[in-house]
């Protein structure tokens, strides 16, 4: 073949090359196509290189020509590949966001994950602590009758510590128990000692609402029966408690009265610069011990109980025990 006719045969390659990769460029679908077919235009083994591949063929003259035309055509094929690249990816976006719209206005689909309340967090730790020390949980009914809640207790019908429970009572003698104490005396009357129970629970009492007094609240209490416990078991055991759930704040102990513990005390922390009552506390009085058939000259024992409401107040540095009943999200969500 002639210079003259290789030349316009390449010119003839290079102008349907053109046409065609314009095309096709045009109909790519996807990025991953195109990537293909920029290889096969451009690529070293591609289209382009095979139609140049005769240039050897022409003349000294011809050659700058053919070279100025591939050179103008490779950048066309560049800017075309460049824009079809760009204009995939649009798409691609556009499409995503559509299968991704959120229609505000419709109702939800599912129902929102809660988590678990303020104070049921502040119970299980309290139990989780008094379960570190070796206590057992322990509990018992909501519904009590007057021997579980009073009398074993060392509270008899005429004693003036029934006023200070304010109890709701109930047809045929039941009541809602002002504490969870019953559960201590069940617990004895089935199982010998040694013993030591944490005992968590809803108790009710007919306090008027305000800032620190509900109806309706929560108690753990703790009891241990064994040979030879003391005043001291007692001390180092609530200090033990309170320093592993508050820290280092301050604590002390003041004498104080509850019909089923004798001595009996008060435990109070500094919060917030001043003293505030958490527990109270004594040494399981022998009345209570003879009352299950127990021997005060073998076993002695200690009980302490607390409000899990102020445990959750000062841990939290809450003002107002409302604050955890009124089902208000702004501040449920905050824990």
């Amino acid at each position: 073949m002639s210079s003259n006719a290789t030349l316009q045969q390449i010119t003839s390659d290079l102008d349907l090359l053109e046409a065609e990769a314009a095309m096709e460029i045009s109909s790519a679908k996807d990025s991953e196509s195109l990537e293909i077919l920029r290889v096969s235009l451009l690529g070293k083994k591609g289209r382009m290189s095979r139609v140049l591949g005769s240039m050897g063929k022409l003349s000294g003259n011809e050659r700058p020509m053919i070279g100025k035309r591939a050179n103008i055509l490779k950048v066309q094929l560049q800017e075309l590949l460049t824009e079809r690249l760009k204009t995939l990816k649009l798409e691609a976006t556009a499409r995503e966001l559509e299968s991704e719209t959120i229609d505000v206005t419709a109702p939800p689909s599912g129902t929102l994950l809660g988590h678990r309340h303020p104070l049921i967090v502040t119970t299980e730790k309290i139990v989780d602590l008094f379960c570190g020390l070796g206590y057992e949980v322990a509990q018992g009914p909501e519904v009590e009758n007057d021997h579980y809640n009073f009398t074993a207790l060392n509270i008899p019908e005429d004693h003036p510590a029934r006023d200070m429970q304010d109890t709701f009572y109930l047809e045929d003698k039941l009541l809602l128990r002002t504490h969870t104490s019953p559960v201590q005396i069940r617990y004895l009357e089935e199982n010998e000692p040694p013993v030591r129970i944490v005992s968590p629970g809803r108790v009710f009492r007919r306090d008027a609402v305000d800032s620190t007094h509900s109806p309706v609240f929560h108690q753990v209490e703790v009891l241990a029966i064994d040979e030879g416990l003391d005043f001291s078991h007692l001390r180092g055991t609530v200090m033990a408690f309170l320093k592993a759930f508050f820290g280092d704040l301050p604590v002390r102990f003041r004498a104080s009265y509850f019909p089923f513990t004798e001595p009996s005390a008060e435990v109070d922390v500094q919060w917030r610069g001043r003293w505030l009552e958490v527990m109270g506390c004594g040494m399981v009085d022998p009345a209570v011990l003879e009352g299950l058939g127990l021997d005060p000259a073998r076993w002695s024992g200690f009980a302490a109980g607390l409000g899990v409401e102020r445990f959750c107040m000062v841990r939290h540095g809450i003002d107002d025990i409302r604050r955890l009943y009124t089902s208000d999200l702004r501040f449920l969500e905050q824990f």
